[in-house]
């Protein structure tokens, strides 16, 4: 729990589908332990990436746990689950190939070109690779548990190599920090391989107080425990009104609202949050719109929230239902 990464996915969980990975580190656990087909398929329901990891993790039970059954359910799960994601359901809902294959755009322009081409063309990804931001990004993911490693905890580090390699070949620099969520898949991986080393009473320390020690040290020196007493606390200064405003939509009606707020009223049909980027021009379609001026949230800024407050004002269809600490309400009539 000391790991960097897990204290991410608790303070940024605010972000919708960084609520799809917590569920997932649990399950991983319950699946290697248990082999319960279910938890295989809530993994995988997750997220589309998720599948790599699933296949490689089936390949690891082949191979080292002796588990072939399991190994080759995970294997063809993965393998099935990552065609049907990227080639029908994303392409069909987005009409667009996944999001996230524009940062490996150097490889292709869909998932399956990337493979090709990591298969066929290695050599596109050596610059990419070899660097000193991966180089950076090996040293924050291992150090918190360096002190556990040895060749005796190889065999289950096999299935944290998706999610790494993921990490390591994306041109997008927050997947190469321990601030983002892109990490966690292999946080599993990580606590069996010291549990394997340790459990032959291998690694570098092996006695409970070294090993606080050591975690404590990482955690503080990695996890910007600073920012308990400022950036994470940026929003409390109206935290009152805005659990105010939410508790004032009561109905399951269409909802625009910032990042930060949207998962708090996300059991509806549509919701839609802030983007400077790409407003939306019919505003007509939402029964809510709740704005949170001083802290407009990702993708927006106060300009647009400011805009935005001043159209929905001067909109004959919508009604100011709250004000406070520039945080606004308006209903649709």
């Amino acid at each position: 729990m000391l790991h960097c990464a897990v204290e991410s996915l608790v303070i940024s969980l605010i972000l919708p589908y960084r609520l799809l990975d917590d569920p997932y580190l649990s399950m991983h656990y319950f699946f290697i332990l248990s082999m319960r087909k279910s938890y295989l398929i809530i993994i995988l329901g997750c997220k589309a990436v998720l599948s790599l990891t699933v296949a490689t993790m089936g390949i690891w039970l082949i191979l080292f746990e002796k588990r072939r059954l399991y190994g080759l359910l995970a294997v063809i799960s993965g393998l099935t689950w990552l065609i049907i994601a990227t080639k029908l359901i994303i392409p069909t809902f987005s009409g667009a190939e996944a999001a996230a294959v524009g940062r490996y755009s150097y490889l292709g322009n869909s998932v399956f070109e990337i493979a090709k081409n990591l298969i066929f063309q290695p050599n596109l990804i050596l610059s990419t690779v070899f660097s000193l931001d991966n180089l950076g990004y090996i040293v924050l993911l291992s150090a918190p548990i360096i002190w556990g490693l040895s060749t005796a905890s190889l065999k289950p580090l096999v299935g944290a190599i998706p999610c790494v390699s993921l990490n390591l070949l994306a041109d997008y620099q927050a997947q190469k920090d321990l601030l983002h969520q892109y990490s966690l898949p292999a946080i599993p991986f990580l606590i069996l391989a010291v549990i394997a080393s340790l459990s032959v009473g291998k690694g570098l320390v092996q006695n409970k107080r070294g090993i606080i020690i050591w975690s404590l040290i990482t955690f503080l020196c990695l996890a910007k425990f600073t920012h308990f007493t400022s950036k994470y606390l940026e929003y409390v200064d109206n935290l009152f009104a805005t659990r105010e405003a939410i508790s004032l939509v009561k109905s399951q009606g269409g909802v625009y609202t910032t990042s930060e707020i949207s998962p708090h009223l996300s059991n509806r049909e549509l919701i839609k949050f802030t983007d400077a980027g790409s407003p939306i021009q019919n505003l007509d379609i939402f029964d809510y719109v709740l704005l949170n001026v001083r802290h407009p949230g990702w993708r927006s800024n106060q300009e647009f929230a400011q805009n935005l407050v001043q159209k929905l004002e001067n909109n004959p269809n919508f009604q100011k239902q709250y004000h406070q600490d520039d945080v606004f309400l308006f209903l649709k009539k």
